[in-house]
């Protein structure tokens, strides 16, 4: 058998094709063939370098038989990789030649070999002295040749770490930019060498480090990743004085260059732009490194980074580069050599003693350079002053937002801004958008029965979005100029507004009408996820046999229905089906929608297997997943429930993964259209409802109806008639019905027989009669749901967080904002617009989602209002349809260019929101008041970038191994919400926090990390009054805690952990809780009770939530008992305790507990507790104590009891769980629920494969 590629397909191409191909088939070796592959590509590196390099000049004396030994070298690599594919393709051709047979030995026997024979050429042709006998007599010179080895190089960097390859891509870009500014001679030589060097020694190392990898010597790779490191820091970075003086030396020529042609810039302005982009993380590591350093200083600096990051999105923006004339693109070439000499001339010590006074000069005008080509390009006149498209959803609050805004700065100390303040106009203007916003009321209600007024309305509006753009401007440093003609434009309107009044209308008061007549007050009730089935249940006992019986072969069930029908209650009524849950081993289900991908529906299915956290899968790589689910699936008899399907590819996609044993393992999916996975899939049309079953949908949805009255019930029939059969739309109607006063049904008859029986859109145009219904305050909060994907859980207090940082909650007298919003939630839940999806153990909501056709409607209206855009994919171009100036912008899958290209057309954007892992490779408009940059990590450093957005509200950044905040966060002094995700380290707080007054919330979602609060000049410090969530670590100067306590006076939800520096702890440095007199929820984590004896254990008297992971936490319980509004507690251990440990509970303790949960207790057990106890627990928990010998029996008394959960615990507790079931039942309990998982007494020393050696943190 021969082994055959087409010219084009090197052999090297041809094996790494292959070994892809056999590492999606056989999942069994797929480390084997990663080592495989990268050995393979090392080679491929190796003979490009062996086939193009020449001897060098000074070389002559090399004899003939060396050059010939290089390049017989060269062919003995390709002959390697020719012989070896041709045995593995026999024996793949083999087995599969013989697919019954499962024995693949002999394909693992040639993927070994395969291996064993490239770590020999290594040991014997390809090693040191060989590498260095190159080094000293070749070279490539040539400068594509140095590129292209340059990027093969890259490719096999890439494999130990991103940041080596993209350092090494540096030099790439360096060459192409010196080439394009005509660049040549001694200097260009210079570079090329240096790159060349670079590379190749980057290049053995790396081969090395394979080496060692593949004999699984890891003390010998992480040397080989550390000398990788120093070289590419050392030779690469400017830091080593030569190879500064090469890099200014190639800059110098290219700046004074005269054959650089303005026509080649056009032609390769991307080569520009990438040299620009590998720039910026020069001066960003420079100024990590710069823990103390001046805040002017800082922010000069990160001005010069936005500058240059402005110039790159300029450059790839091809209309925009378009338009600009000859000079001005001249300009921008050699201000990226005059930016790169600057950054290459700085040094640490410089940024934090002061610049030298050269470098000095140099940035101060640059700077001006870069504002003069920025005003050039987006000229403020015309962006503020042309028509404009400003969003149109409640415009009233969006005034009320702006009028407390100019108080804020009407009142603001002259030295909080580094400009001189116009105060005496923005009182001006703020006078004068006072008395328009009172005639704004006044004619709310007339205004669209009159088109003057209306017209009136909206000039109105317009002129108060330019003053906010105009202010929100010089707050930033920007000119005051165009202040005067927005404040002229006020004034003419106000004298309009009043002599229009005067002559239209009658006085109607200044109160705001945001309310409809008819609307009634929410019952602020929570229902959760597709809570009523009506009917159906002929289809739920066709759906349940299709799944349990007919062939013992992997096979389909669907459910088929247009939007609308119910399709997912259904299935989740199928899966939770006591026949179902007994009948297979396991259940998985995802969401899968119209936009997906593998990662995600990977991760969605291992998360409802496995009690690991989401955040573990979401690290690993795709081949992993499959691998890990594979293996779990493996001989057991699955249920994959795959919801909202839309073509076969998402199935195809997910069948390697999914193992078919013959055991009647089934996949049941939804979809709106019918999908053929096999020839005979059963398929189940899902059918509408009756006029029966609609009425009966809608009177389970009227909560708190009791009966209705003829004439009541008769609008109410008629009215589920009109629903046409659609739950949804029933659902939605009775949302609406419910909010509205029952002397109104007849009218909301009549709009719905106007716009439902006579369109087909039924839902559609059900949901725009709820938008219509609900109060201006409620609207955006609703609208702001199209910002996340579509069947996203959507995590209920970022939420809440959000719609109070974009200004859409009023204050309301004796109510957190908080609170607040959370009402504002609890109402759109009762018109059944949002379906609340997990509940808290507090009660409310935690975790809540849309219907697809409700996100749909959403995204939709958001558009059309101008409220928000959404950006899909890098095809999906952002097209407006007439003047528009987007104030928030989501990014679910646009990419990176397609947000540089949005900031360069619409610099005022003031919400960003990101989904993606893009590179932080764009310039961040510095009006922004809302950033979530989503998933985009920053590792070991803190992004600089953001201290300069001055009205930022709303801070969402993952980071990882961040231990300090900058001193320059002090910038942002409107900041509310500060979110940290997934740092592993406590972070260090400066002392410039505690001018940050408007600060809410401080929070990290890993619990068990939080911030240090600085204790320097406490004493002086002033509180931070409004802060009301935070997570915080104790740190090693925890003495001084209490007097940080006592200046957050108003917080009502604390996480408390003990910093990873801090030592022993000594009684006078616990602080006591009873300070924090608002205080509701507490978690305290990886503490020992013991150290409270001395001390006592004092908590506030309010305290709802308290979360203990504790050694020894049993001697403090009693105290606990005694908290008169304890609802819930949660007890979770965390190291071995003292054995014996033993429960005896008192008289009168946790009066109002509503939930227990008890984890991670390995010597718990004896539990002894009366009826007196517990008399409103709801739900008990009972996890990881396995010598618990049982659960008390007087909780079979309990008259509130709903749930019981037991895992990994002993088979005693377990009977004991089922006999107070019985007993529940005999007191006429039906409801109880118990879960039970792992109970059993003999166990085995290994565990599951996704079992945990012991039970991980919670929030």
């Amino acid at each position: 058998m021969e082994i055959s590629y087409s010219s084009s397909t090197s052999c090297f191409e041809f094996a790494l094709q292959s070994l892809r191909w056999l590492d999606n088939t056989i999942l069994e070796y797929d480390d084997l063939i990663r080592k495989l592959k990268m050995g393979v590509r090392l080679l491929q590196s190796f003979d490009l370098y062996l086939t193009m390099c020449r001897r060098r000049r000074n070389h002559e004396t090399c004899l003939e038989q060396d050059e010939k030994e290089k390049d017989v070298t060269s062919s003995r690599i390709q002959d390697l990789i020719t012989r070896r594919m041709q045995d593995l393709e026999f024996a793949q051709s083999e087995h599969f030649i013989h697919p019954q047979s499962p024995d693949l030995t002999r394909i693992k026997s040639e993927l070994t070999i395969f291996l064993e024979a490239i770590k020999l050429f290594f040991e014997t042709d390809i090693n040191e002295s060989f590498i260095n006998y190159l080094r000293d007599c070749y070279w490539l010179r040539d400068p594509e040749l140095v590129m292209d080895f340059i990027d093969s190089v890259s490719e096999n960097l890439a494999k130990i770490g991103v940041s080596h390859s993209k350092k090494l891509m540096f030099l790439k870009s360096f060459i192409h930019f010196a080439m394009l500014r005509g660049v040549e001679g001694q200097q260009l030589i210079d570079l090329l060498i240096h790159a060349e060097v670079v590379a190749i020694n980057a290049l053995r190392l790396f081969s090395i480090w394979w080496f060692n990898k593949a004999i699984d010597n890891n003390e010998v790779c992480k040397e080989m990743r550390l000398q990788i490191s120093r070289l590419i820091d050392e030779r690469i970075n400017p830091g080593d004085p030569q190879v500064r003086e090469t890099y200014i030396h190639v800059l110098t020529a290219a700046k004074l260059s005269r054959s650089s042609d303005i026509s080649d810039l056009e032609k390769n302005k991307h080569l520009v732009a990438d040299f620009m982009d590998h720039l910026v993380p020069n001066i960003m590591e420079l100024l990590k490194s710069c823990t103390n350093t001046p805040v002017p200083i800082m922010n000069q600096m990160l001005k010069f980074v936005e500058g240059l990051r402005f110039l790159t999105i300029l450059l790839r923006h091809q209309e925009k580069f378009k338009e600009l004339c000859h000079e001005m693109k001249n300009l921008i070439g050699v201000v990226a050599c005059d930016a790169a000499v600057v950054i290459f001339s700085l040094s640490v010590n410089q940024i934090k003693e002061g610049l030298a006074k050269e470098t000095d000069l140099a940035l101060f005008h640059l700077l001006k350079v870069l504002k003069f080509i920025r005003a050039e390009v987006t000229d403020p006149v015309t962006l503020l002053f042309s028509p404009f498209g400003f969003p149109r959803t409640n415009e009233l609050g969006s005034m009320d937002f702006l009028l407390e805004n100019l108080k804020e700065l009407e009142n603001c100390s002259e030295t909080d801004y580094s400009i001189a303040f116009p105060k005496d106009q923005i009182h001006t203007v703020l006078e004068d958008l006072i008395v328009l916003r009172s005639f704004l009321v006044k004619i709310a209600d007339q205004r669209n029965r009159n088109g003057k007024l209306q017209a009136l309305w909206s000039r109105v509006m317009e002129v108060a979005h330019r003053a906010e753009f105009v202010i929100d401007s010089i707050v930033v440093g920007d000119k005051h100029e165009y202040l005067e003609r927005v404040a002229r434009d006020i004034q003419l309107l106000r004298t309009e507004a009043l002599e229009t009044y005067d002559s239209t209308m009658h006085d109607c008061g200044a109160q705001r009408t945001t309310q409809k007549s008819f609307r009634i007050e929410s019952k602020c009730r929570t229902p959760m996820l597709n809570e009523v089935l009506v009917g159906l249940d002929d289809e739920v006992k066709a759906i349940i046999h299709g799944l349990t019986r007919g062939s013992k072969l992997l096979d389909f069930v669907s459910i088929v229905g247009m939007a609308g029908l119910g399709k997912t209650t259904l299935a989740n009524r199928v899966c939770n089906d006591a026949l179902i849950l007994s009948h297979f081993h396991i259940l998985a289900r995802c969401t899968v929608s119209q936009v997906y991908s593998m990662h995600s529906l990977l991760v969605q299915l291992l998360c409802s297997i496995s009690s690991r956290s989401p955040g573990e899968y979401l690290e690993m790589d795709e081949s992993d997943l499959v691998h890990k689910l594979y293996k779990l699936l493996k001989r057991n008899t699955y249920l994959i429930f795959l919801d909202d399907v839309w073509e076969i590819k998402a199935w195809n996609l997910l069948e390697r993964a999914l193992p078919d044993d013959a055991n009647g393992s089934r996949i049941l999916f939804t979809s709106r259209i019918q999908l053929q996975f096999k020839p005979d899939t059963k398929a189940h049309h899902l059918r509408h409802l009756t006029d029966e079953e609609s009425w009966t949908l809608l009177q389970k949805k009227l909560i708190g109806k009791d009966g209705f009255p003829p004439t009541l019930g008769e609008a109410g029939s008629q009215i589920a008639k009109l629903c046409r059969g659609l739950p949804l739309t029933v659902v939605l109607v009775a949302g609406i019905l419910d909010n509205t006063a029952e002397d109104y049904w007849e009218e909301v008859a009549k709009s719905l027989t106007s716009s439902i029986v006579l369109d087909d859109e039924y839902c559609m145009k059900t949901l725009e009669l709820s938008y219509s219904h609900l109060s201006d305050d409620l609207k955006p909060c609703l609208l702001y749901f199209g910002a996340y994907k579509e069947d996203e859980n959507v995590p209920v207090r970022w939420l809440l967080w959000l719609w109070i940082s974009e200004g859409f909650v009023r204050k309301i007298e004796g109510k957190s904002l908080e609170d607040a919003a959370d009402d504002y939630l609890k109402d759109l839940v009762d018109r059944s617009l949002v379906m609340v999806s997990e509940q808290r153990t507090m009660g409310g909501a935690k975790t809540c989602q849309l219907h697809d056709l409700v996100h749909e409607f959403c995204v939709k209206k958001a558009k059309e209002e101008n409220f928000l855009h959404v950006l899909h994919g890098r095809n999906d171009r952002f097209i407006l349809t007439g003047p528009s100036n987007p104030l928030r912008v989501c990014d679910q899958n646009a990419g990176n260019l397609m947000i540089r290209e949005l900031m360069l057309e619409f610099p005022n954007v003031r919400s960003l929101l990101l989904f993606n892992k893009d590179d932080l490779g764009f310039w961040l408009p510095e009006l922004l008041r809302v950033l979530d940059l989503g998933e985009l990590e920053f590792v070991a450093y803190f992004p600089m970038e953001v201290l300069l957005l001055a009205h930022l509200r709303y801070l969402a950044l993952r980071v990882s191994e961040v231990n300090f905040i900058p001193a320059a966060i002090a910038n942002l002094s409107r900041l509310q919400t500060f979110l940290l995700r997934g740092n592993t380290s406590d972070c260090l707080l400066p002392k410039t926090i505690w001018n940050i007054k408007t600060l809410r919330h401080l929070w990290t979602t890993n619990p068990v990390v939080g911030f240090i609060f600085p204790v320097e000049n406490l004493e002086v410090s002033s509180g931070l009054n409004r802060l009301d969530s935070l997570s915080l670590a104790i740190g090693p100067s925890s003495q001084s805690l209490q007097k940080i306590l006592t200046k957050l006076p108003n917080i009502r939800r604390l996480r408390c952990t003990v910093a990873a520096s801090r030592q022993k702890h000594t009684g006078a440095e616990i602080p006591l809780f009873d300070c924090l007199r608002q205080l509701e929820s507490l978690a305290l984590h990886l503490f020992d009770v013991n150290i409270f004896n001395s001390y006592g254990f004092k908590l506030p008297l309010n305290l709802k939530k308290l979360t203990l992971t504790y050694e020894h936490l049993w001697s403090e319980i009693s105290t606990i008992g005694k908290l008169p509004n304890l609802e819930v507690l949660k007890l979770l251990s965390c190291y071995y305790s003292s054995p014996g440990e033993e429960w005896e509970m008192k008289e009168e303790e946790f009066p109002k507990l509503r939930v227990l949960k008890l984890r991670g207790f390995l010597n718990f057990r004896k539990w002894t507790a009366s009826s007196d106890n517990f008399p409103r627990l709801e739900k008990l928990v009972v996890q990881w104590c396995p010598k618990l010998e049982e659960v008390p029996s007087c909780l079979g008394e309990c008259p509130t009891l709903e749930m019981i959960e037991v895992k990994r615990c002993r088979e005693s507790v377990a009977s004991s769980v089922k006999q107070i079931q019985q007993e529940q039942r005999d007191m006429g309990n039906e409801a109880l629920k118990i879960i039970i998982e792992d109970c059993v007494d003999a166990r085995s020393s290994s565990q599951e494969e996704e079992g945990e050696s012991y039970p991980s943190q919670e929030v």
